[in-house]
């Protein structure tokens, strides 16, 4: 059986604090262990701004107020094969910014097991993976500019 990539969407979920922007990070359970910010494979029926939409609510609870493409995207390989995965060999994925209204956090508890808000530094140093840190920064750098 030939394997293949799975379509998806990283995607920043941020707030602001006293005029700061603050970035939500999950804690992942399911598949490895660590900390990471919304993800989501997007489904054949949806567009990738659509499953960021669909995603930022299933997986924070939180309504999305502004969703934002970025001009970054990546391919990332599975380091096993996952029985919910199978014939998959990884996922590309393309990056988006979401702003939400900071509130209490309903994390999927089948993926996460804790949420954290938490300014970049502070964000950028308990990320698990380096395309992870690349987006925080890609988005980090937007908002500030804005």
């Amino acid at each position: 059986m030939k394997r293949k990539l799975r379509k998806g969407v990283f995607f920043v979920v941020y707030s602001f604090e006293k005029g700061k922007p603050v970035y939500l990070l999950l804690k992942r359970k399911l598949h490895w262990v660590g900390w990471e910010f919304p993800k989501a494979g997007v489904e054949r029926s949806e567009t990738k701004k659509s499953a960021v939409k669909r995603e930022t609510i299933e997986e924070t609870g939180l309504t999305p107020l502004k969703i934002k493409k970025h001009r970054y995207s990546g391919i990332y390989v599975y380091p096993e094969i996952f029985p919910d995965r199978i014939g998959y060999l990884g996922q590309t994925f393309s990056l988006y910014s979401v702003e939400v209204e900071k509130g209490k956090v309903k994390i999927d508890r089948r993926e996460h097991s804790a949420s954290k808000w938490l300014n970049y530094k502070n964000a950028s140093e308990i990320l698990t993976h380096k395309n992870q840190i690349e987006s925080l920064k890609i988005v980090n750098d937007w908002i500030l500019k804005k």
